[in-house]
């Protein structure tokens, strides 16, 4: 195998024209994104990327949950590729980065790849995964999560999103179910590069995370029924509050949290009122419990905690009370060798760099179910994602970029 200098770098300016490009499709209103799965903007940032990697000579296929798969060959027709990815599907107030760059800078990899004569024996596939946010249709990681078994097909077309249009349909509808049966792709192995989603890199001075680990995570979809009431008229002591109910639950599932410390956090960042009127009690409150730990007991022992005592508050106050685990996944520890070559890449360019657990999830943690699997972070302004205000540099976008390319090519094995 030939070993890239340390002067290899990728063409950073032609990275990051990449993300402002496709950051124009479905622009948010406050500067970032509204590009959600399946939706006409998907579909134009879809084309756009396929129209990108036919130029830089990939071909392209595409499954039955519409994930795409470029495939630039490799030398070696009984090499397994080696998988290098992440989503283009946002939130509805996205940035422009969280995902995106790790689509792009993997075309990226397979461009500077083109522009030097670069040849691997090993295959490489440049992976847009759909619907990783779960934003609209839960849970998150979705088309990934069918591809490592963990989902059935035909439980994700069943999918639904708050107006009751399922997701198989508007995949159908947008022209992006594939031919290829999900999951029957087999990976050498599986990298992926992402903005970290949080402040530690950055108030660290480091350029580079070297992930080790995945947080797991549970995603408890709380149903709370209490008693439509005229807020002004029904005394206090006859109410049967669901929006009480809610925020004791609240309040508890962040005392839980705080109790698990270190490594745990807890919090609700969606919930609806009915029928959400000023002057009238709520019938009925939805919202979800988002928990996460890297420790497997720790996850395991806050979600029972906090469906224990949500009961108890709820039978207090008289409100039903039913929960659902809506998404789910256990703590994922990355392949130590990808791990070894992320860190080894790092340190030959000489970047900054540190160990991280990711907070978030990620493709790569189903990836991890099916193939060795590992991640590259940079760090983003203030630790600010899933929010239009999200930024990074093109300096921490190529850094992350430049560390990807060597690790991908030390595994997928350059020759001469």
């Amino acid at each position: 195998m030939t070993e890239l200098g340390a002067n290899t770098r990728i063409n950073s300016a032609r990275l990051w024209d990449s993300l402002m490009e496709m950051a124009r499709i479905g622009p948010g209103i406050a500067g970032g994104c509204n590009r959600q799965t399946v939706t006409d903007a998907d579909a134009e940032g879809r084309a756009l990327f396929q129209r990108w990697c036919e130029a830089a000579g990939m071909s392209m296929g595409v499954d039955r949950m519409g994930t795409m798969f470029a495939t630039r060959p490799g030398t070696d027709p009984e090499a397994l590729p080696v998988y290098v990815g992440s989503h283009l599907d946002t939130q509805p107030t996205g940035g422009k980065f969280d995902g995106v760059l790790g689509v792009l800078g993997a075309l990226e990899v397979v461009r500077t790849m083109n522009d030097l004569g670069i040849r691997t024996r090993h295959p490489i596939v440049v992976t847009n995964w759909t619907n990783e946010e779960g934003a609209r249709f839960a849970p998150a990681m979705l088309a990934s999560g069918v591809f490592a078994g963990v989902h059935t097909l035909e439980y994700a077309y069943d999918r639904e999103d708050g107006e009751g249009l399922k997701f198989g349909a508007e995949l159908a509808r947008i022209g992006w179910v594939g031919d290829e049966e999900v999951g029957a792709r087999k990976m050498h192995a599986y990298y992926e590069l992402h903005i970290e989603q949080g402040p530690i890199l950055e108030a660290e001075n480091k350029e580079i995370g070297v992930v080790t680990h995945c947080q797991g995570l549970w995603w408890l979809e709380f149903t709370l029924t209490g008693k439509e009431a005229h807020t002004g008229s029904t005394p206090m002591p006859m109410r049967v509050n669901a929006g009480l109910a809610m925020a004791r639950i609240m309040e508890m599932v962040q005392e839980v949290a705080m109790a698990a410390q270190p490594d745990a956090v807890g919090g609700v960042g969606q919930m609806r009122f009915s029928p959400n009127s000023r002057n009238v009690l709520p019938g009925t409150v939805v919202f979800t419990v988002d928990i996460r730990s890297p420790d497997q007991a720790k996850l395991d022992g806050m979600r029972a905690e906090i469906e224990a005592r949500a009961a108890e508050i709820c039978a207090a106050l008289k409100v039903e009370c039913a929960v659902e685990a809506v998404g789910h996944f256990d703590p994922v520890t990355f392949d130590p060798a990808l791990v070894g070559a992320v860190r080894r890449a790092a340190e030959k360019l000489g970047y900054g760099h540190m160990d991280i657990v990711s907070g978030a999830g990620h493709d790569a943690c189903w990836a991890a179910r099916v193939a060795p699997a590992t991640m590259v972070m940079c760090p983003c302004v203030d630790g600010l994602s899933h929010n239009e205000a999200e930024d990074i540099t093109p300096a921490w976008a190529a850094a992350g970029t430049d560390v990807l390319f060597h690790a991908v090519l030390e595994t997928a094995e350059v020759v001469a």
